[in-house]
């Protein structure tokens, strides 16, 4: 099976690693900028993680908005997410 890269928003910065030690394909937009990509602007952000194929993974919902306006493989990890997760931990109690 072949796994999409994944590029993990500047909010999650470290995910990344975790993610490539389970095996992953795994790139941080903080790292990509600091290694001189421009990734400044959602756009940018979101135009790359097109142009390479790549899961974006954010928190920003507006980039969410924008890859399910354009059919863009995304990991909206928005409040709502949080709250189900949440409720899920809360079963255990």
């Amino acid at each position: 099976m072949i796994r999409k890269k994944i590029l993990i928003d500047e909010m999650d910065d470290g995910m990344d690693k975790k993610l490539r030690e389970l095996g992953y394909d795994a790139f941080s937009v903080k790292k990509l900028r600091a290694d001189g990509k421009k990734l400044n602007a959602d756009y940018s952000v979101i135009n790359y993680a097109r142009e390479h194929d790549m899961i974006l993974v954010t928190r920003d919902t507006e980039s969410g908005q924008a890859c399910e306006e354009n059919n863009l493989p995304c990991i909206l990890l928005d409040n709502d997410e949080i709250f189900k997760i949440v409720l899920e931990k809360l079963k255990i109690f």
